[in-house]
């Protein structure tokens, strides 16, 4: 008889994960490795101290530098995967920068750098991982990284607020034009979380204090708080959930 928590683990799966070298995406690929998948760490940053933990875990762990912004750079990312393992299972695009500045006063190269990395690349990056998947015949899971802003506005980040509601459009395409090939595709939406994109917003007191007036988990969430979403999405008990994003935000979207 199966345990229904044998559908969570991840062993023999392999798992691409961007902007693997710190915060949200080293997060996300320790719960991968956790549940058992190997692990390919894809960033512009050195990400030595991923490789370090995941395989600290028992698990085996390639790094790929590389700056995703640079479309040329994404098929390499693909071929030097496949040398590590014979099966890419899983793919996480968690890189992602973001640019403040009043709307009148944004710049089109603060324009074009996030959507190059927040949308461009998560298009291009799924497009060579479902390639490889289709070869192979087999199945695979897409998890994309979206955002409150995907449901939301925002405040003087017009280019992110862009990519990430294209992200969670991209997501349902996807999964709408893939699902029966065997490509599960769904996004998740990290809430208020304590890295660096949002050290700015952390450094203001006023707007810190608006921003966890509004949570009801009354806190900044952790790269911790993503663990259980992201091994759900990745793994076979997630299997009939597909183009969904899945808010991970305290509460946030609640209010």
């Amino acid at each position: 008889m199966s345990n229904i928590l044998d559908s969570f683990k991840l062993n023999g799966k392999t798992a691409i994960v961007t902007g693997a070298a710190r915060g949200l995406g080293q997060g996300m690929s320790l719960a991968l490795a956790e549940a058992g998948a190997d692990i390919v760490a894809v960033d512009i940053l050195p990400a030595d101290d991923t490789k370090k933990q995941v395989e600290a875990m028992g698990r085996k762990c390639l790094t790929v530098a590389g700056n995703l912004g640079d479309r040329a750079q994404i098929p390499g990312v693909i071929e030097q995967a496949k040398k590590f393992s014979s099966h890419l299972d899983i793919l996480v695009n968690c890189a992602g920068i973001i640019r403040r500045e009043d709307f009148e006063k944004f710049t089109e190269k603060d324009w074009d750098d996030v959507m190059g990395i927040n949308i461009n690349a998560v298009f291009f990056l799924s497009q060579q991982f479902v390639r490889e998947a289709l070869a192979r015949k087999g199945t695979a899971k897409i998890i994309n990284i979206a955002s409150m802003l995907s449901f939301q506005g925002g405040i003087r980040v017009p280019s992110y607020t862009a990519s990430k509601s294209a992200v969670q459009g991209l997501t349902r395409l996807i999964a709408s034009e893939l699902g029966g090939k065997g490509i599960n595709c769904n996004a998740i939406a990290p809430g208020y979380m304590a890295t660096d994109n949002t050290a700015p917003l952390r450094a203001d007191a006023d707007r810190s204090a608006s921003i966890l007036a509004r949570i009801p988990a009354g806190r900044w969430g952790t790269p911790d708080d993503l663990k259980g979403a992201v091994v759900f999405l990745a793994s076979p008990a997630s299997d009939y959930v597909n183009g969904y994003t899945v808010a991970v935000d305290g509460g946030w979207l609640a209010r």
